[in-house]
């Protein structure tokens, strides 16, 4: 078996993280695993465990800069590689164009919308869309169009027939 990093030497190092139902391998020769830290617990880059063998590819320093820094807390690209974590919000930024393609490949998406139950994401919804059309009638009757007044409000009436009583 050959490593996955130089594709040359054979491996010798054979890393395994599980996550859910899914498994990765990562098998490494002797130098490409003393390059990524193995050898050595104190500087082991648990980004590359967590994130797999992209880690180290996606953050690599010719692609974000080797000295680059957040400039509100002073994290850099070495930090996140060593502890998985990003240090601020401001991270994100700083660290934009290798940690998208990571964070895709880590999540359905890039932006985080949290949990909710069904029923109350749905009533939340039809909250948020009953307040922007009153928004909208209200501009409609002001500008005096009132044919889209008369639409938007059949669409509240319709709305508000559907929607929970907790709406209301």
């Amino acid at each position: 078996m050959q490593c996955c990093v130089c594709k040359e030497k054979p491996a010798t190092v054979h890393l395994t993280q599980i996550v859910g139902e899914k498994m990765q391998k990562l098998d490494l020769c002797e130098d490409c695993a003393k390059a990524k830290g193995i050898n050595d617990p104190t500087s082991f880059a648990m980004a590359d465990l967590m994130l797999g063998l992209g880690a180290s590819q996606e953050l690599d320093p010719s692609s974000v800069g080797a000295e680059t820094k957040c400039v509100r807390c002073g994290f850099s690209q070495a930090d996140f590689k060593k502890s998985g974590r990003l240090g601020c919000p401001e991270c994100y930024r700083t660290f934009a164009e290798g940690l998208a393609g990571l964070l895709k490949s880590m999540h359905k998406g890039t932006r985080h919308i949290g949990k909710a139950p069904e029923a109350l994401r749905k009533t939340r919804e039809t909250v948020d869309r009953l307040k922007t059309l009153q928004k909208k009638l209200t501009k409609a009757i002001e500008t005096e169009d009132f044919e889209t007044a008369a639409a938007v409000r059949d669409e509240i009436k319709q709305l508000s027939a559907v929607a929970p009583a907790k709406t209301r």
